[in-house]
């Protein structure tokens, strides 16, 4: 992938709306109603930008929507490209990139996760203060390849990846919207999907200090911190991991879908509440 692909998908999508976004907002499973809190809003199908890769996953609609939020300009995914689709870690990353080039300054992350911290009960929102990429670990990092100096330099930091400042920002709305008793803090572990967890798997990431487990996020957060944005992500619980080889439990995509939709205007209001504090 070139920057000059980039950037024509960024002048493609600037002619078309007078919307100049500094917020950009990635919709995990089941909550590309998050889109819903924009107002005047244009929609862009994935398939009609150029050069756009199209989601093939459940609970991810597969529409890029600009709009306002009071003051604060937007855009947002609905739906988000995951690396178990197929796609090269670029692919799944070009939306970022694209971002960046429209001038968006702040990338807020949303995703559903299973939850491996015993404490963590469904229905909660887990603010992540830091990722292990075990795709990365495999050498599937967004970063691999050339370098493109326009976007950042060649070894970025991430032990900073994950704003703290945004992460107050967001305790202190959550307390303001009485979600105290809901919002966790913890480390996102991601895998590649797009088959569930082993039970060894499980225990591994737990031992590695790994709090929730999903499919998506460390790439995208990779590529928005190599291009200098802040980024703040949170985990949707939708299931407790199964670590316990007598348990009749089973994870699937149903149960995840279901909490998802049980929690979305609490995440659509908290999302809006904290956008508006940036």
């Amino acid at each position: 992938v070139h920057y000059d692909m980039y950037k024509e998908t960024a002048d493609w999508l600037l002619e078309r709306t007078k919307i100049r976004p500094k917020v950009a907002i990635i919709c995990g499973s089941g909550l590309g109603g998050l889109a819903e809190v924009l107002d005047d809003k244009t929609d862009f199908p994935y398939s009609d930008i150029p050069h756009f890769p199209t989601s093939t996953a459940p609970g991810h609609a597969g529409q890029l929507v600009f709009g306002r939020l009071e003051d604060h300009e937007c855009v947002c995914m609905k739906g988000r490209f995951h690396f178990y689709e197929g796609y090269s870690m670029h692919k799944v990353t070009y939306p970022v990139r694209v971002f960046f080039l429209l001038g968006v300054k702040t990338l807020i992350v949303t995703n559903a996760a299973g939850a491996l911290n015993g404490s963590y009960k469904v229905g909660d929102f887990m603010l992540i203060k830091d990722h292990i990429n075990m795709p990365g670990f495999a050498g599937q990092n967004p970063l691999r390849g050339h370098n493109d100096e326009r976007f950042g330099v060649r070894f970025p930091c991430m032990s900073d990846a994950y704003d703290p400042d945004l992460r107050a920002l967001a305790k202190q709305t959550a307390k303001e919207q009485g979600l105290d008793s809901l919002l966790q803090q913890g480390v996102y572990g991601m895998q590649s999907g797009p088959a569930f967890e082993t039970i060894a798997e499980c225990e591994v990431l737990h031992r590695l200090g790994a709090d929730a487990i999903g499919m998506s996020t460390a790439p995208e957060v990779v590529v928005a911190r190599h291009c200098g944005l802040r980024v703040f992500a949170m985990s949707l619980i939708t299931n407790i991991l199964v670590r316990d080889y007598d348990s009749n439990e089973k994870a699937n995509e149903e149960e995840v879908l279901e909490s998802t939709a049980l929690r979305t205007k609490d995440l659509q209001t908290f999302i809006r509440n904290f956008i508006t504090k940036i």
